[in-house]
C-alpha cells in the first residue's frame, strides 16, 4: 500500500520545512532497514514541501498505523523536529490518494507558483537518490516513474507555467516594486546551482546585466564563464558593491548575517535559500529589506494558486489509470490461479481419455480452445470488477465456486499477459 506524509508551504511553517529539508532525506535508509513494515521510503525535500513516499505492508486507514510513527520518529530524529510538532505539520495520505497527490505535485500544481519549472526536476532527484540509498521499491519506482510521464503531459498540453513562472521569477517580480530600472541594478548572485541558473536566466528577462556571482564552494568562475557575468571570492567587498543580493545556495549556516551587512545601505536581499542563506536579524538593519521564502509565498497572487481545470483533468485521468492498472496487477494472480485449475482438470481429462485410446490431436486442440474461450468473460470480468475497486469479490467467487485460494500461486503477472496466454492458445 502507498501512503505519503506531506508538509508544505500551507500547513507548516518554513522553520519547521528548513530543518527537515536538511536532514529527513538521509532518514529513509534507516527507516527502511529498521521498519518491517516499510518496503521502500522515497523522501522529496524541497523549500516549500517535505514529502515522505513509502510503500507498506499494512493497511493505513488513520494516521494512527506502526509505518506513520515509525516514519515520524525517524524524521524527528534526523531533523531535530520534535515528533510531537512533526506529527501535527504532516498529513497522512494513502492508497490511491497518493498517486494523484504526488501527480499533482511533480505537476506543479501543489507549488507556491503554480506550474513551477523546478519540482519536476526535484521529484525525479528524489527517486534517484532513494535509488542510490537502496530504499526505493518497485512500486514507488512505477509510482515516480508516471509521475514525471504525467508531468511533462501537463506542462506540454495545457497552459500550466507556459509564462515561464517559477518562484524565483515571482520574487522578482515582487522585488520589481522596490527596484526602478533592473538595467541599472548592480546584482549579486550567492550560489552555483540549479535556483542560481534560473535566477540569473529571470534577471536576464528583467534586463539586469550587471552581475556578479559567490560560491560557497569555489565554482563562481566556471558558473560566470559560461553566462558572461563576473565571478568574484571576495564576499565582503561584493556585497558592498551590490544593490540588489540574490541568495540561492543550498550550503547549510547563514552565509549572509548582520555583521556583513552592516555598512551596507539601499541594499534588497532576496533569500531563495532552503535552509535560509540569510540571518533573519539581517531585516532589522537600516537600510536592508529582506524578501525571503515566507514572505514570497504569502504575496503569491491568488490566480497562480489554482491551477487550471484542464491540468486537473488531465492528473486526475492519468492518476486513475495508474490505480486501475495496480488494481488489475493486484488481482492477475486470482486470474492465474482459475486459469491453472481449470487447465490442470482439462490435463487430467485428456490424460484419462488417452489412456482409454479416446483422444486425437484434433479433440485435444478443441477442448483446450472451448476452455480458453470459457476463461475469457471471468478475465474480462476480473478487470472489471478490478477497475471499479471491488477486485475482493472475484477472489471471493473463486473461493467460494472452486475452493481456490489465490494467494496459494507464487506466480506474478499482468492481466495483459493473461489474455495473450489465452490468445496464443485460441
Amino acid at each position: 500500500m502507498l501512503l505519503c506524509l506531506t508538509a508544505n508551504h500551507r500547513n507548516a511553517s518554513f522553520d519547521i520545512l528548513e530543518k527537515l529539508s536538511v536532514g529527513a532525506p538521509s532518514a529513509a535508509g534507516n527507516l527502511v532497514a529498521g521498519t518491517t513494515s516499510v518496503s521502500g521510503a522515497v523522501v522529496l525535500a524541497t523549500c516549500n514541501r517535505f514529502e515522505a513516499y513509502l510503500e507498506v505492508d499494512e493497511p493505513v486507514a488513520s494516521t494512527d498505523s506502526s509505518a506513520v510513527d515509525a516514519t515520524v520518529d525517524a524524521m524527528s530524529a534526523a531533523s531535530g523536529v520534535s515528533a510531537t510538532e512533526l506529527r501535527e505539520s504532516v498529513t497522512v495520505i494513502s492508497g490511491d490518494a497518493v498517486v494523484e497527490h504526488l501527480f499533482a505535485v511533480s505537476a506543479g500544481l501543489e507549488s507556491v507558483v503554480i506550474g513551477e519549472d523546478e519540482i519536476s526536476g526535484q521529484v525525479r532527484r528524489a527517486l534517484e537518490q532513494a535509488r542510490a540509498a537502496g530504499t526505493t521499491s518497485s512500486g514507488l519506482e512505477q509510482l515516480f516513474q508516471r509521475a514525471s510521464t504525467t508531468s511533462r503531459t501537463v506542462k506540454t498540453t495545457t497552459a500550466v507555467g507556459t509564462a515561464g513562472r517559477s518562484l524565483v521569477r515571482l520574487a522578482l517580480e515582487l522585488a520589481s516594486s522596490r527596484v526602478t530600472d533592473w538595467s541599472q541594478a548592480r546584482v549579486l548572485m550567492i550560489g552555483t546551482g540549479s535556483y542560481a541558473g534560473a535566477s540569473h536566466a529571470a534577471l536576464r528577462d528583467r534586463g539586469a546585466d550587471d552581475i556578479t556571482v559567490y560560491s560557497p564552494s569555489g565554482r563562481a568562475a566556471k558558473f560566470a564563464l559560461s553566462r558572461g557575468i563576473r565571478p568574484t571570492t571576495d564576499l565582503a567587498a561584493a556585497i558592498a558593491d551590490a544593490d540588489v543580493i540574490v541568495s540561492c545556495t543550498i550550503v547549510e549556516g547563514h552565509i549572509l548575517t548582520a555583521e556583513l551587512l552592516a555598512g551596507a545601505e539601499r541594499t534588497l536581499v532576496i533569500d531563495l535559500g532552503l535552509p535560509r542563506n540569510v540571518d533573519p536579524a539581517v531585516a532589522e538593519l537600516e537600510g536592508i529589506e529582506l524578501l525571503d521564502l515566507e514572505t514570497i509565498s504569502l504575496h503569491a497572487p491568488l490566480e497562480e494558486l489554482n491551477a487550471t481545470t484542464e491540468a486537473r483533468s488531465l492528473v486526475g485521468q492519468a492518476a486513475a489509470a495508474f490505480a486501475a492498472a495496480g488494481a488489475e496487477q493486484a488481482l492477475a494472480p486470482a486470474v492465474v490461479a482459475l486459469r491453472r485449475h481449470i487447465f490442470d482438470l482439462l490435463d487430467a481429462e485428456i490424460d484419462r481419455a488417452r489412456g482409454r485410446g479416446d483422444s486425437s490431436p484434433q479433440t485435444e486442440a478443441a477442448l483446450r480452445h472451448l476452455v480458453s474461450v470459457l476463461l475469457h468473460t471471468p478475465s474480462v470480468r476480473a478487470r472489471e470488477l478490478a477497475r471499479a475497486g471491488e477486485a475482493q469479490a472475484f477472489t471471493d467467487g473463486l473461493t467460494a465456486l472452486f475452493g481456490i485460494d489465490p494467494s496459494s500461486t507464487a506466480t506474478v503477472v499482468s492481466l495483459g499477459a493473461v489474455t495473450e496466454e489465452r490468445q496464443g492458445l485460441a
